[in-house]
């Protein structure tokens, strides 16, 4: 049996850069985080004493015969990549999924990282985030981005550029005591379960032809970001006041990526101190993200006092194997 342990992501700037119809065209970068939230997925072979051959237990129980059977299409396809057979999934997560923290990607780099254990093999973070890219974007068609993937396989607060050859993670060089400072800045509420992120994916896709000014300057904002992190003589609530800039630049993009509730819950938290803020993810509901200065914690609390206030710590191991139990296996008939 093995288990492995993916970290959710937080993306502060620069997401839509990250679209392959985007940045092999123009240069994109992301700044993102992953925390202390973590999807886990367990495998192991099925014990043949069933009347089926593969056993999948996330948000439904499936029990099937044949792979082609399977209905999730990650998992689907994941198996057909890797030529795996006989297997029982389980998954199970910190966070709910679609809620804007990059759930699926973590779930596909969490088991693809266990398929390759399974089989003996070690897969490098890079492998890892190369194969979630084209288990997701080609195999399962999905629209999107890929820093998802990324930095679900690396970890830790990163600065990930893209251009027409790829992709490089550039980790970001902060003191200790600011980035625990930016820690406790930030504030992350539920609103509620978003709809799915390839569908709203799929806009801001179309999008991306007429929008390429607003991409350009949230590509810019990366630099800004950086050198706010890097730093030390800058005030750290410019990190906060770019992200409201952010903000506003991502509605402009594509008419679903808020809602009027979302857009009253984020003026409730400016009215109460709030610096800045964003939705993350792709849209339509999922995780509020504001930066407060300590001062202003208080109130800003109160204010949404309404929503699920879910505390984390940043963290930086990407996914790991957490458990390891060897196995023996022959395929069957």
């Amino acid at each position: 049996m093995v288990i492995t342990q993916t970290p959710f992501r937080m993306s502060f700037f620069g997401g839509g850069t990250d679209f392959p119809e985007y940045y092999k065209k123009n240069k994109g970068a992301v700044i993102s985080t992953t925390f202390d939230k973590y999807c886990y997925v367990s495998v192991r072979h099925l014990p043949r004493f069933f009347d089926y051959k593969n056993e999948l237990i996330y948000s439904k129980i499936e029990r099937v015969g044949s792979e082609q059977e399977i209905v999730h299409p990650a998992i689907r396809n994941a198996m057909k990549m890797m030529d795996m057979h006989e297997l029982r999934i389980t998954y199970d997560a910190d966070l709910p999924a679609r809620s804007g923290l990059g759930t699926s990607s973590s779930f596909a780099v969490g088991m693809l990282n266990a398929f390759y254990a399974l089989k003996g093999k070690y897969a490098d973070k890079r492998r890892l985030a190369d194969d979630a890219i084209y288990l997701e974007r080609v195999l399962c068609a999905e629209s999107g981005g890929v820093q998802d993937q990324i930095a679900a396989s690396f970890g830790g607060l990163n600065r990930i550029d893209f251009d027409a050859d790829g992709y490089r993670v550039s980790p970001v060089i902060v003191s200790p005591e600011r980035k625990r400072a930016l820690n406790d800045s930030l504030l992350l509420f539920f609103t509620g379960f978003s709809r799915f992120s390839s569908d709203i994916q799929e806009g801001t896709k179309k999008a991306i032809r007429d929008k390429e000014a607003e991409l350009k300057e949230m590509y810019s904002l990366v630099d800004e970001a950086e050198k706010v992190l890097t730093d030390k003589n800058v005030p750290l609530s410019e990190f906060g006041r770019l992200l409201n800039h952010t903000w506003e630049l991502k509605r402009g993009i594509s008419g679903s990526i808020s809602t009027d509730s979302i857009d009253a819950l984020y003026r409730k938290a400016m009215e109460a101190g709030a610096v800045g803020g964003k939705l993350l993810g792709a849209g339509g509901g999922g995780f509020l993200l504001f930066y407060v200065e300590p001062d202003k914690r208080q109130a800003v609390m109160e204010a949404m006092k309404e929503l699920l206030y879910v505390p984390f710590e940043f963290e930086n191991s990407g996914t790991s194997v957490i458990h390891y139990s060897p196995e023996s296996y022959e395929p069957g008939n």
